[in-house]
């Protein structure tokens, strides 16, 4: 699925939160939002996902309007946003049943895909019988088993702690390889935008304005970002956070 911003406006009253942004993510690409917090790449997606209407411009899924929500567009949260009373099964066979899939043939799509996360053997379990990366991991099988055309992420690892955050964004990495989603990913961390992105769009603050876009379709996917060194001294300084020659933060001067 096509993902087009026509120079899309957004205000909350008399608050400008985005600022002209006109940009077209391609089917099968993935697109990271990077920029301080509160600048309006959450708006984005909102907007992108029919939650949230632009005050101007358009917001276009394969050219048409976006007018409201559709199973086409999945949202992914920060927190896992599991029902604490389903189990890690039921939770996910929930996204199928929502579109009238038979309950035996969701549960089976359900287990299938909570295999794929390395999640087997767990599917009676309860959200707070199990880890938070695990809690994860069973929010990208929900995600991914009614096969969105376009996921929409905010922070999907932002609450998980280093190593779980790695893992996590190798299973997200295959997993898009294989099933090839449109995806528009908000993130705070570099390395990640760096490590899972197509391209990567930085903002001002807000309201919104695109600063510049990194192309990083043709670097190897690998969690070594050595050969991106120059790359993420840039997105730093844009961000306002001082390096020093080994791209290592050296101050942080980004606005929370």
């Amino acid at each position: 699925m096509n993902l087009t911003f026509d120079h899309v406006h957004k205000h909350f009253g008399d608050l400008p939160v985005v600022d002209d942004f006109a940009s077209e993510i391609k089917t099968g690409e993935l697109v990271a939002l990077v920029g301080p917090s509160g600048c309006g790449k959450s708006t984005l997606l909102h907007l992108a996902a029919g939650l949230e209407k632009s005050t101007q411009g358009t917001v276009l899924a394969d050219g048409q309007a976006v007018s409201g929500p559709h199973p086409s567009r999945t949202l992914v949260f920060q927190e896992h946003a599991l029902y604490p009373w389903l189990t890690l099964l039921d939770n996910v066979a929930l996204a199928l049943e929502f579109q009238n899939t038979p309950k035996a043939r969701a549960r089976e799509a359900a287990r299938q895909w909570l295999a794929r996360v390395s999640l087997e053997g767990f599917e009676h379990y309860y959200p707070h019988q199990v880890s938070g990366g695990m809690r994860q991991r069973a929010a990208l099988a929900r995600a991914f088993v009614a096969q969105p055309q376009t996921l929409l992420m905010d922070e999907p690892f932002g609450a998980l702690d280093a190593l779980t955050r790695l893992s996590l964004q190798d299973v997200l990495r295959q997993l898009i390889a294989q099933e090839k989603p449109t995806v528009l990913l908000v993130t705070h961390d570099v390395d990640e935008a760096l490590f899972l992105a197509d391209r990567i769009i930085v903002f001002s603050p807000r309201p919104a304005r695109v600063l510049r876009e990194f192309n990083l379709a043709h670097h190897e996917k690998t969690h070594d970002l050595s050969g991106l060194a120059a790359e993420k001294r840039e997105i730093l300084r844009l961000l306002g956070i001082a390096v020093d020659g080994a791209g290592e933060h050296a101050d942080l001067a980004l606005a929370a």
